[in-house]
């Protein structure tokens, strides 16, 4: 088959899984669980290792997955969403999968997945598809362990199914209210649903509210519980060229000189979870310490693309998909802390059930100027009503409005460069409030 034979392929079964609604939801486990059985129950072939939080997820679950190779493992890795191809919720040795693989694992199981849908009121959700094809690919490859981020929430997301031996809990704040719950312990009851019996939890630094349900989880199913700041976390770090250095408390001894080549207090946060979770999975601890330098090599190898990632310089583009007001603070922070801008423009398009406001507040004291646009998403905020509120809290002359996104980088880089003597070095543009706005600014930057 040529690699045009193999797009055309792929461009087939990318709209076949878009038609059953890219957005659309169902919670709950009989439909997914009934595809499983009818493919031989692919998520049972190898142990797993399974995240859920409200930030941190996905550059949490990357860096597990570099540990882990670094220690010679074959791993299979599930995240989402995606920047550029629905390929990237795949990998398979830190890599996407191919076309062709794809294709392959999708035709395999789409006859299953109709007889499902025929035997029920409601049809397989696109989430439900590709976890299925992640539980398949990863145990046709095979791999010897799979990193598996939940989609939405805990118990009811269609990763659940997998009943990991390790449940990582990143830090929870208030996000998806409409599905979850309109307080932070209703969010940690869902999240803490992915803690199955004799399960080993690591548990990033939490409110009360959200450490609560998660204890009590731990307590109903007898599982193991390591707490950041109890158990490991971050005893130092310094920011060096490119990202931090750390010195990390595992579970099993001091990690030292450990380079990171990612931004912020946040990151540094992640790692911490990351090696623990990956202890627990080696059977470190109680003294016993993971070899130093395969830490050391896989961190540094470590990549997560659209937080704090630079695309372009003079001026700097920095894309960060910060899209509720936990993770807004933690980019704010370390924009603060590890970049010395003269002048920063931001550029925000956000989905309209976020909380805009307290974006926009956030953001306030680190930008001259915002540039408001609207993304691809057909959940976008119109830019109108996003205007309306950026006017609010940053005055009406620290305000552009675009409604595209084409229009809206070009308009942010121009105002950047505007009235800068000499070399644009500290010049910067933020581009934010969405992986949907991120995802769009990458393929117009990145060609």
């Amino acid at each position: 088959m040529s690699d045009r034979t193999d797009h055309a392929a792929f461009v087939e079964v990318e709209a076949a899984l878009n038609a059953r609604g890219f957005t659309r939801m169902r919670f709950e486990l009989e439909k997914i669980e009934s595809l499983l059985d009818l493919l031989g129950s692919p998520q049972r072939a190898y142990p797993s290792i399974h995240l859920t939080g409200t930030n941190g997820k996905t550059s949490t679950a990357r860096m597990i997955d570099s540990l882990l190779r670094a220690f010679g493992l074959h791993t299979g890795r599930y995240t989402s969403p995606h920047l550029e191809t629905v390929r990237e919720r795949i990998s398979l040795d830190g890599e996407p999968v191919s076309e062709e693989r794809f294709v392959s694992t999708y035709r395999e199981i789409a006859p299953l997945a109709e007889l499902v849908d025929q035997r029920s009121a409601e049809p397989l959700t696109y989430f439900d598809l590709t976890t299925a094809l992640a539980f398949a690919t990863f145990a046709d490859a095979p791999v010897d362990v799979a990193v598996v981020e939940v989609g939405l929430g805990g118990a009811e997301d269609a990763t659940n199914v997998i009943q990991a031996g390790v449940a990582v809990i990143t830090p929870i704040g208030l996000d998806h209210t409409e599905w979850l719950g309109d307080t932070i312990e209703d969010i940690a009851l869902h999240k803490a649903g992915i803690i199955h019996p004799g399960a080993t939890v690591i548990a990033a630094a939490q409110e009360e509210e959200a450490a609560r349900p998660i204890l009590e989880r731990c307590a109903e199913v007898n599982a193991t519980v390591a707490r950041e700041g109890a158990e490991f976390g971050v005893m130092r770090r310094a920011v060096a060229v490119g990202g931090q250095v750390l010195t990390i408390q595992g579970l099993g001894g001091v990690y030292e000189e450990i380079f990171i080549p990612l931004h912020g207090a946040h990151q540094a946060q992640n790692a911490a979870v990351a090696l623990a979770a990956v202890e627990a999975f080696l059977g470190a601890g109680a003294r016993r310490q993971l070899d130093v330098e395969a830490v050391r090599e896989g961190f540094a190898a470590t990549s997560s693309p659209g937080r704090l990632e630079r695309v372009r310089t003079a001026p700097t583009v920095l894309l960060d998909g910060a899209h509720n007001p936990h993770g807004m603070a933690a980019t704010v922070a370390a924009l603060q802390e590890e970049f010395a801008f003269s002048k920063l423009v931001g550029v925000l398009a956000v989905l309209g059930d976020k909380d805009a406001a307290g974006l926009l507040e956030l953001l306030e004291p680190v930008l001259d100027t915002i540039v408001v646009a609207e993304n691809s998403s057909p959940r976008a905020m119109p830019v109108d009503e996003l205007a309306e509120l950026a006017r609010e809290v940053f005055g009406p002359d620290r305000v552009q409005v675009t409604r595209d996104m084409p229009d809206a980088i070009e308009a942010a880089v121009a105002e950047a460069e505007s009235d800068v003597p000499g070399e644009l070095a500290g010049v910067g543009v933020l581009i934010t409030g969405s992986v949907v706005t991120v995802a769009d600014a990458r393929r117009l930057l990145k060609r």
